[in-house]
């Protein structure tokens, strides 16, 4: 077969090559089209360097990005530390309580009389109350501090009668204390009708009214004291008549605590 020559200043044609296969010779790269340029561009700056005009949204999003990772890291420790804590005060808690074994108070009224109340007249009454609260502590390695603050109120179908307060005092371990507090209500007027009902009652000898205690009170565990709790006690009282020295004909007293 004849080899074709092609001129020296006329480039092969499209997908031909210039070289004498027949002779060894390997063929030489194609010569680009005229008006044609070959720019070689290194891989690093191809895949790592942006555009200039792309340069300071790359470093706003490196920046942005690293102060989301680290808010989350500082979230997720904070996080991390409270519920250790919980864990550690709750393992605390049920130690103390195996040790201690802790029980609530125990209350129930054991003086109660009345006087100034006239039902006779319309006029307002300034009614007096005499009160004595039986508080037992059984518990054996706990104290009780009784702290200022403490409300005493005795209620007549929801009428406030009369208020006072409890004296402060240190109930220890093991022990009963019988608290006397004196209760005073000046002008409360009653109705005809609360009158009327009282009158009947007193004749059937089954006065009720109804004794509200708030206390705060700081439990003493060894040599430590707590925050304040306040116990709340609600007793109903039932009493023969109005005047002096009344007879408690029944009682009863149910609480609950506060802690915060």
């Amino acid at each position: 077969m004849a080899e074709r020559v092609y001129p020296a200043d006329s480039p092969p044609e499209s997908g031909q090559f210039s070289g004498n296969f027949s002779s060894g010779e390997f063929p030489r790269k194609p010569v680009p089209p005229p008006s044609t340029y070959v720019i070689q561009v290194p891989k690093d700056q191809i895949y790592r360097i942006p555009p200039p005009e792309n340069a300071h949204r790359l470093q706003y999003l490196s920046r942005k990005k690293s102060k989301r990772s680290t808010c989350r890291c500082c979230f997720c420790s904070i996080l991390a530390a409270i519920f250790i804590l919980i864990v550690l005060a709750g393992i605390s808690l049920a130690v103390l309580y195996l040790i201690y074994r802790p029980e609530a108070p125990k209350y129930s009224v054991e003086g109660f009389t009345v006087s100034g109340i006239n039902l006779t007249s319309s006029s307002p009454i300034s009614p007096r109350f005499n009160v004595t609260v039986r508080s037992r502590n059984g518990n054996g390695k706990i104290g009780i501090y009784y702290e200022k603050g403490s409300t005493v109120d005795v209620y007549y179908n929801d009428v406030d009668l009369c208020n006072g307060a409890l004296p402060v005092f240190y109930q220890p371990a093991k022990n009963v204390t019988f608290v006397k507090t004196a209760l005073t209500g000046s002008k409360i007027q009653l109705t005809g009708g609360m009158r009327k009902e009282m009158r009947n009652e007193e004749s059937k000898k089954t006065v009720p009214f109804k004794l509200k205690i708030k206390a705060p009170v700081k439990i003493k565990v060894g040599s430590v004291k707590t925050w304040t709790i306040t116990v709340n006690v609600k007793c109903d009282v039932t009493v023969d008549k109005l005047t002096a020295p009344s007879r408690i004909v029944s009682r009863k007293c149910s609480h609950d605590v506060d802690l915060w």
